[in-house]
């Protein structure tokens, strides 16, 4: 779940750019966490400490980081064996990549470490919280990274959205801030509107790749090729979400909404008449855009 802020934070504060954050994204599925890592998360080594083990392990191929660092008088075993016992919070791995890809240094990533959690520590979590709690505090951490408020109705239509990526196709992703975007190119896309007093167009979009794994996991089924049936489970989960949306809209604030009916928007470029706001959100299958363009809403704050 850390991810979810730590990805956004690093880009947000501009360590990383998108072209370096999005390829580390990807593969943290794959990412074992280093012994290295977790002794710097911990305290147990500092970065010169650690560098300097790194490159003993050059000359000493064969022995492994914690080998080197008990020998030295950097860890003990018992240390070394807490460390492989213990919880940690899953961004570990992404910043371990940032340092292999050469983007950060061990000294560099303890830095940001540092002012992450001087700074957001409201965002601090417990590793087993729910996923309502993260939701709420993601949309938190949306407002103050970007300086923007959102309305009670948006809000709730993100923390609905987020607890149905979270419930339907995994919590594994990293949310990037929101932007503001007059157009948006597409490929596989569909749209659906919501009318009413709060009126909206909402847009899923993503590469065909993505569409595949994304179908899969909404599913239970094995595609292994784009078709209509991959469509069909991207309009499903659209469909779904906002008519969840209308029916809680109804049931806690006696608004009745509508939704329209769905509609391919795909290998587009759509320009966009009012103001719309992007959410990337990235799995480590591939990214997931969701673009939400603003219709007939009195109220001030955006969405």
């Amino acid at each position: 779940m850390y991810n979810q802020f730590f990805g956004n934070y690093l880009f947000s504060k501009g360590y990383v750019t998108k072209e370096q954050l999005i390829p580390a994204l990807m593969r943290q599925k794959d990412e074992i966490v280093r012994v290295s890592t977790l002794a710097l998360y911990s305290g147990y080594m500092s970065p010169e400490e650690i560098e300097s083990i790194t490159n003993l392990q050059l000359k000493k191929d064969e022995k492994k980081f914690s080998e080197l660092a008990i020998e030295k008088g950097f860890l003990t075993q018992d240390q070394v064996l807490e460390l492989l016992d213990a919880e940690c919070p899953a961004f570990l791995t992404l910043g371990q990549i940032l340092i292999d890809n050469g983007i950060f240094t061990y000294e560099e990533f303890f830095n940001i470490l540092a002012d992450y959690r001087s700074q957001n520590e409201f965002l601090e979590l417990e590793l087993n919280a729910n996923s309502k709690d993260v939701v709420q505090s993601l949309i938190d951490n949306f407002s103050l990274l970007s300086e923007t408020s959102f309305s009670s109705f948006g809000k709730s239509y993100l923390e609905l959205l987020f607890n149905n990526f979270i419930r339907f196709i995994g919590d594994d992703f990293t949310a990037l801030l929101p932007d503001l975007c007059k157009e948006f190119p597409t490929e596989c896309c569909v749209k659906q509107s919501i009318n009413g007093s709060y009126g909206i167009n909402t847009y899923l979009s993503m590469e065909k790749s993505t569409a595949i794994a994304f179908a899969k996991r909404y599913t239970g089924e094995e595609y292994t090729e784009f078709n209509e049936f991959v469509f069909a489970s991207i309009e499903d989960f659209i469909n779904l979400h906002n008519g969840l949306f209308i029916v809680n809209a109804s049931n806690d604030h006696s608004i009745e909404l509508t939704i329209g009916i769905l509609s391919a928007e795909n290998n587009s470029l759509i320009s966009f008449t009012n103001r719309a706001y992007h959410f990337p959100v990235c799995y480590p299958f591939g990214i997931v855009h969701f673009v939400i363009e603003i219709g007939n809403i009195t109220d001030s704050a955006i969405l």
